[in-house]
């Protein structure tokens, strides 16, 4: 691995690297996943009889009483143990979800109040298909970056919907984690760096009173997620002065197993390297939470002076690019909450009936 100290982080003039002039960091982080999981054999049995292969093994599903919000609050209490500060010094509170519960009242506000945010204090809802979160994240960093604020608090969580007997049903899970932004001096990981790449590309969208969301087939592919996601990585990479080699661990956006270890190969990062944060397999496609909870699977095990990049995507579309490196209190801190895998471990397997009530397919009066 090349020396951290060989970068001085000095980027070009006119570099779109977003760097906040005060140095920010990942305070704290806490992960989400519920306990119930619906195996992928289960959705086949169901709509192919059991036949032809399965996308994943198993997806996490919300149970009756959970929802974006309930979830938020639980994955923001961890990344508060984890940053050992106070709600009350919070300065935003911040949701990114495709799912938010109410159309009309905001989940920050309901966050906010459940984990004791003061009342004088930014809270609101973000949308970005899957990269609501990163999108909050970059928001957070500039609230630090300015002073305006010490502490923000950025979610990225969701209850994803798939129509049955769509592709989608295989993979859209439920899940997320929280990030609180602070200060680079007291924090776990600083934020080095950030890129972010947009274009209008309809591969994926829900209209006001649909309830599910569609997708554009193989347009998903090329032209949408592979294309954001190299075109940020890309970028980040060349003006940081950064190669694949140079990072110990990248986490992509894991719609399916094959996009993000494909996209991996091609921008020359190794298996091993993302093998870590690569959870769609075990918890299915968390949506706003995809990447996030892929990094916090990583800053579970991460040493002090690992590098890591990690590049979001959401459809409509666009990526996030973070280039993010692990400081040393991260040993102690890290143990100041459940693990992601610990989530992961903790499940209850259900059939499809239960799945669909669940979901409120079969609503019971």
């Amino acid at each position: 691995m090349t020396d951290n100290n060989n970068h001085a982080h000095n980027y070009p003039r006119h570099s779109h690297i977003h760097k906040p002039l005060k140095p920010v960091g990942i305070t704290g982080y806490g992960a989400y996943v519920p306990r119930y999981r619906l195996p992928a054999k289960e959705v086949a049995r169901i709509w192919s009889g059991g036949e032809g292969s399965l996308p994943i093994i198993e997806k996490a599903v919300a149970g009756l009483d959970e929802d974006v919000v309930t979830m938020s609050i639980e994955a923001a209490r961890n990344a508060l143990k984890r940053a050992e500060i106070d709600a009350s010094q919070l300065r935003a509170v911040w949701v990114g979800s495709e799912s938010h519960p109410y159309a009309v009242k905001p989940s920050g506000t309901i966050v906010a109040e459940a984990i004791g945010a003061p009342r004088s204090i930014q809270a609101g809802d973000w949308e970005f298909a899957c990269k609501a979160g990163t999108e909050a994240m970059i928001a957070a960093m500039a609230l630090v970056g300015s002073g305006m604020g010490e502490y923000g608090l950025a979610i990225g969580m969701d209850t994803a919907q798939g129509k049955p007997g769509d592709a989608l049903e295989y993979t859209a899970a439920s899940g997320g984690a929280a990030y609180i932004i602070g200060p680079a001096e007291t924090a776990l990981a600083e934020i080095v760096a950030s890129y972010s790449y947009v274009s209008d590309t309809p591969d994926f969208w829900r209209r006001a009173h649909a309830f599910y969301p569609e997708h554009g087939q193989r347009f998903t592919g090329e032209p949408a997620y592979f294309a954001h996601i190299t075109a940020a990585t890309e970028r980040i990479l060349a003006e940081s002065g950064y190669q694949a080699k140079d990072f110990n661990w990248a986490v992509f956006h894991q719609p399916n197993t094959k996009f993000p270890q494909r996209v991996a190969k091609s921008l020359g990062f190794t298996p091993e390297q993302i093998a870590p944060g690569l959870l769609v397999p075990r918890i299915g496609n968390t949506y706003s939470g995809s990447a996030l909870i892929g990094l916090s699977a990583i800053l579970d095990i991460a040493q002090p002076g690992d590098r890591i990049l990690m590049t979001s995507y959401g459809s409509g579309a666009g990526s996030d690019s973070f280039i993010i490196e692990v400081r040393k209190p991260i040993l102690q801190r890290r143990h100041n909450a459940l693990s992601t895998q610990d989530y992961i471990a903790r499940r209850t397997e259900i059939d499809y009936a239960t799945y669909v009530r669940f979901r409120g397919e079969i609503v019971i009066e």
